[in-house]
């Protein structure tokens, strides 16, 4: 009787920029003796931590700040400077209009459209202070709402769905306010 034996490690590790990798290793083998099935197991273990271990120490590829820019690859963010408070690059757009009217460069987002789109209806449904929101970005990103790049909007978005869940559902139910 032969008894099968399959073993799997896996690990993964968060890198800067809301990024990670992960590596994983498995093994499948025959025993022939049942005797010694918890020190084989050990033995596949150890192996495959070890080789798993030693493997994603290589990060590879880590985006930098402007990774995922759209338009022309250009990074407001690039520097790492936070002077975005111009109204041109902030959630409110500083001229009245909350960010919806289109009053040419400062209606620009560097995220994609859906990531805008989601932002402005978590804002909106949740009725979220837009300073609040934008003065999160400038302290976990340096730069204003807009100016996000797409690994920041994804994590600006991830920390406004974890504020709204712990605040529970929105006030108007599940339909929004309109």
């Amino acid at each position: 009787m032969a008894i099968k034996l399959i073993g799997n490690y896996a690990k993964r590790l968060g890198l800067p920029g809301y990024s990670s990798h992960q590596f994983s290793v498995s093994v499948e083998t025959e025993l022939t003796d049942s005797g010694d099935i918890q020190g084989e197991a050990a033995r596949i273990y150890t192996l495959l931590q070890d080789a798993v271990d030693r493997e994603i120490q290589e990060t590879g590829f880590v985006p930098g700040d402007e990774y995922g820019l759209s338009n022309n690859g250009s990074s407001h963010a690039a520097n790492g400077s936070n002077g975005n408070h111009n109204g041109q690059h902030r959630l409110n757009g500083g001229n009245g209009n909350n960010g919806n009217g289109n009053n040419g460069h400062s209606d620009r987002w560097s995220c994609s459209d859906k990531q805008k789109e989601f932002i402005l209806k978590l804002v909106d449904e949740n009725d979220l202070d837009r300073d609040v929101v934008e003065q999160t970005a400038l302290d976990r990103f340096g730069v204003g709402v807009r100016m996000l790049n797409k690994l920041q909007a994804s994590g600006l978005i991830s920390e406004l769905l974890e504020s709204c869940g712990k605040n529970g559902k929105s006030r108007s139910g599940k339909g929004g306010r309109r």
